[in-house]
């Protein structure tokens, strides 16, 4: 086919240069023969046509040869072919099998994802958990007052706290060891030697008595007191006041090993300061002002009229049920000079005395004996109350003292205010010292003042009704002789 295009190509071509050799010749020679001309290109035509005719054949027959061939190539096309759909089905399979594959691996990868991101997690949470326990540790050790026998354990414990460092098994066994150390040094009784902070601020070795976790005193030749521990240096100093005689009795006497008992602070600390700000009464009584002295003055009265009551009274106290009984015995024997001498013998008595006076009247009528027993106790009646009433008063003006007290302290307190404000509380102390002074004292006198009032009104209301009583019995008496 291809040798057919040139051909035709070639006939083209010709025509084309004949035509052109033509009309050139024309030009050139008008008066050439028209029909040499005509012969000479029907002879070129000839020529040429025979050579297409040769060419034709000739591709022909490479046509031929080229179908034979590709017949001759056609089964082993189909061969390929074949074995090219066949690795393309085991390719297509292969891919098939790959894809699957990679899908099990993907979702392999997916659960190891998710996997790593659990134990990442659980990573994360466990070392944040040891971190503020860490912290918690921390703050713990350094409120506790062992710490100043093992300051090391800070050190340790400030290294898990920080973010940079990856706690380790070894540091968390490190933690567990320490809180165990603080669980079992809280929970001893023990004595060592150690370095404390004395009173004058100077650094001394004196035996530490540990008492857990809350209470440290020492020893230090003939001086025994508190330690307080400071959270800040982690160490410990004596208290800058020392405890009361007795406290500090016992305190050597346990350390000492000769008693099973010694003062503890379960506030860590608390208790002992108080001791340092704690005033006696007598300090707080000038700070009171102007009131507390009539108040103290009420109490002063107030304690000898007690005093002279409570004795006054037991001198006037007789056993009525005996005195009664002989005085029984002796009117059923008719024996009115012994009643009348056993009542000399308790002349001193109210009782005897009431019972002297309805002995003058035993031959009258019932009514007149016991309107001379009853004029009788009338009359012992005003010695029993002596002083109760006065009693009574200075128990009602001692809390109103102490209320007085009050008003004067806040009055200067809001006299301070106004001309200083509120900035400085020191400034307004004063003022409200005084109030809370005052209202304590007054308290502390009229409730003790009307406890005893109370107990002597209640001993004379007895003593009287007694009286009272056994007059009514004598006069049954009287006339069960007659």
């Amino acid at each position: 086919m291809k040798n057919i295009t040139v051909y035709c190509l070639m006939i083209s071509i010709s025509i084309s240069i004949f035509l052109g050799v033509s009309g050139i010749a024309g030009i050139s020679s008008a008066h050439e023969d028209m029909r040499d001309t005509a012969v000479k290109a029907r002879e070129l035509r000839e020529s040429m046509l025979e050579k297409a005719r040769a060419e034709k054949k000739e591709a022909v027959n490479e046509a031929e040869k080229s179908k034979t061939l590709i017949f001759q190539d056609r089964s082993k096309l189909k061969q390929a072919i074949a074995g090219i759909q066949k690795d393309n089905t085991r390719l297509k399979k292969s891919n098939n099998k790959l894809k699957a594959d990679i899908k099990t691996f993907e979702q392999k990868e997916k659960n190891l994802k998710l996997k790593l991101a659990e134990m990442d997690a659980v990573v994360k949470e466990l070392v944040g958990f040891i971190r503020i326990n860490a912290k918690d540790l921390k703050s713990m050790l350094s409120l506790s007052l062992q710490s100043a026998f093992a300051d090391e354990r800070l050190k340790i414990v400030d290294k898990l706290t920080n973010k940079d460092k990856f706690p380790g098994m070894a540091d968390i066994m490190a933690l567990a060891d320490i809180l165990k150390d603080e669980i079992e040094r809280s929970s001893e009784v023990r004595m060592e030697k150690g370095l404390i902070i004395d009173q004058a601020g100077r650094e001394v070795e004196a035996e530490i008595l540990v008492l857990g976790n809350f209470t440290a005193a020492y020893k230090k030749d003939d001086k025994v007191g508190f330690l307080l521990y400071s959270e800040k240096s982690h160490r410990l100093f004596a208290l800058s006041k020392e405890p009361p005689l007795r406290m500090q009795k016992k305190i050597r006497s346990y350390m000492n090993g000769e008693i099973d008992d010694v003062p503890l602070d379960m506030s860590k600390g608390g208790a002992m300061r108080q001791l340092t700000h704690k005033l006696s009464l007598v300090k707080q009584i000038p700070k009171g002002g102007p009131v507390v002295w009539p108040i103290l003055i009420i109490a002063v009265i107030a304690v000898l009229i007690i005093l002279e009551r409570f004795i006054y009274l037991a001198r006037k106290n007789i056993n009525d049920r005996s005195f009664m009984k002989n005085i029984k015995d002796l009117m059923l024997k008719e024996n009115f000079d012994g009643c009348r001498k056993l009542c000399s013998q308790y002349a001193k008595k109210p009782l005897a005395r009431a019972i002297s006076a309805g002995l003058e009247f035993k031959d009258r009528n019932r009514e007149d004996m016991e309107n001379a027993l009853q004029e009788a106790i009338l009359r012992e009646i005003p010695p029993l109350e002596k002083f109760l009433s006065t009693l009574g008063m200075l128990a009602a003006i001692a809390p109103l003292l102490g209320l007085l007290g009050t008003v004067t302290g806040m009055i200067n307190t809001f006299h301070v205010i106004t001309f200083h404000g509120t900035s400085d509380p020191r400034m307004m102390s004063g003022g409200i010292s005084e109030a809370l002074v005052t209202t304590m004292l007054g308290l502390s006198v009229a409730i003790p003042i009307m406890l005893c009032h109370t107990i002597l009104s209640r001993k004379v209301e007895t003593m009287i009704s007694t009286m009272e009583e056994k007059a009514v019995a004598f006069v049954n008496a009287v006339l069960l002789t007659r």
